[in-house]
C-alpha cells in the first residue's frame, strides 16, 4: 500500500499524520509549536513529529516518496525559503535545507492555505474537480486555487493571496498594512470588530448577554444572536456576508471554479452562512442567470486539511 506523510505547522501546534492508500489518516501526532523559539528548534520538532507519526504507523521513512510540510506565511517553494510569517517571526528562513538534514527522502514545503485546498481536492469536498477556489475564514482570510487540476501558486510560489485583494477603496485597515482588503471585511477579526461596534450602538442587543455567557465576543456572537431574531446582530451578519459575497463574486468572474469552498471556524455556521452567501454571490457573478454560478460548499476536512495537503504537496 502507498503511504504519504504530511506535517501542518500552526501558530500553536505542529500536527503530523500518515495517510494510507485509501486516503485515511492512520496515525497522527501533535506537539506544541513554541513559536517564539529559534526556527531551528521549531524545524527540529517538525521533523520529529513526522518521524514519530511514521513510527506510530509502523513504517520506516523509506516507505514514503517524500515528506511534506505546510506552514503559514510566504513560502517560496522554488528556492526552499520561508520568506515571511508574522506569527512565527520568520524572515528569509532556509526552511528546506534546515528540514532536509533530518531526512534522506525529499522535503516539500508549501503555504498552509495552499495545502488546505490541495487536501480538499484530493480527499475532501472537492474530490474529482479540476477547478477549486477555497477561502479559509479565521484571524485572516486564506486563499487557495486549483486550476485545471494543478495548484496555482504564481511565478514565485506566493500567489493566490485572495484575502488581500482590494475590496473597498480607502476602506478599513488590514493586517497587511494596506486598506480595504477582503480580509479587512471577511475575516473573523473583522466580524468581531463589527460585532463590537454594533453592540456599542445597541445596548439592548442580545449580543451583550451572549458575550457575557461565552467569555466575550467571538465569531459566533452575531450569528447566534441573529438566529434568535436580534436586529443588531442581523445587521452585522448581513454586512459580513455581503462583503464576503462581493469578494467571492469577483473571484468567480475571473476563475469560474467548479466549486467555492469555505473553511475555517466560521464555516461551522453551516447553512446560516452558506445559504445566504450563495444567494448573494449570485448577484456579483457575471451572467449568473444565463451561465449559472458554482456551488458554495463547506470544506470537509476541518483541521486535517493541512495534513492532507502537506502530504500531497507536489502531486497537484
Amino acid at each position: 500500500m502507498e503511504y504519504r506523510l504530511g506535517v501542518d505547522l500552526g501558530g500553536t501546534a505542529i500536527k503530523a499524520g500518515v495517510i494510507d492508500g485509501e486516503k485515511r489518516i492512520v496515525s497522527r501526532v501533535s506537539v506544541p509549536t513554541g513559536a517564539s523559539r529559534p526556527y531551528t528548534d521549531v524545524a527540529a520538532d517538525m521533523a520529529g513529529a513526522a518521524k514519530q507519526a511514521a513510527a506510530q504507523a509502523g513504517l520506516a521513512m523509506d516507505a514514503f516518496a517524500a515528506v511534506g510540510f505546510g506552514m503559514p506565511g510566504f513560502v517560496d517553494f522554488k528556492r526552499g525559503v520561508h520568506v515571511f510569517a508574522g506569527n512565527l517571526g520568520w524572515r528569509n528562513v532556509p526552511i528546506v535545507s534546515e528540514l532536509q538534514q533530518y531526512f534522506t527522502i525529499p522535503v516539500r514545503v508549501g503555504n498552509d492555505a495552499n495545502c488546505a485546498v490541495v487536501g480538499e481536492t484530493v480527499a475532501g469536498a472537492a474530490q474529482g474537480l479540476a477547478n477549486v477556489l477555497m477561502l479559509t475564514l479565521g484571524t485572516g482570510v486564506g486563499g487557495g486555487l486549483i486550476l485545471d487540476g494543478r495548484l496555482f501558486a504564481g511565478g514565485d510560489g506566493m500567489g493566490a493571496e485572495l484575502g488581500h485583494v482590494p475590496l473597498c477603496f480607502g476602506g478599513a485597515p488590514c493586517s497587511c498594512g494596506s486598506t480595504g482588503c477582503l480580509e479587512a471585511y471577511a475575516s473573523v477579526t473583522a466580524l468581531i470588530r463589527e460585532t463590537e461596534a454594533a453592540m456599542a450602538r445597541s445596548p439592548e442587543s442580545a449580543m451583550h448577554a451572549y458575550a457575557r455567557a461565552h467569555g466575550g465576543v467571538d465569531g459566533r456572537t452575531a450569528f447566534e444572536c441573529a438566529k434568535q431574531g436580534d436586529a443588531a446582530a442581523r445587521t452585522v451578519v448581513d454586512g459580513y456576508i455581503e462583503h464576503l459575497a462581493a469578494g467571492i463574486g469577483g473571484f468567480v468572474n475571473v476563475f469560474r471554479p467548479d466549486v467555492v469552498l469555505i473553511g475555517g471556524g466560521l464555516s461551522n455556521q453551516g447553512d446560516a452562512l452558506l445559504v445566504p452567501l450563495a444567494e448573494r454571490v449570485r448577484r456579483y457573478t457575471y451572467a449568473a442567470d444565463i451561465i449559472g454560478q458554482p456551488p458554495v460548499r463547506r470544506a470537509a476536512l476541518g483541521n486535517d486539511a493541512g495534513i492532507y495537503g502537506a502530504a500531497y504537496l507536489g502531486e497537484l
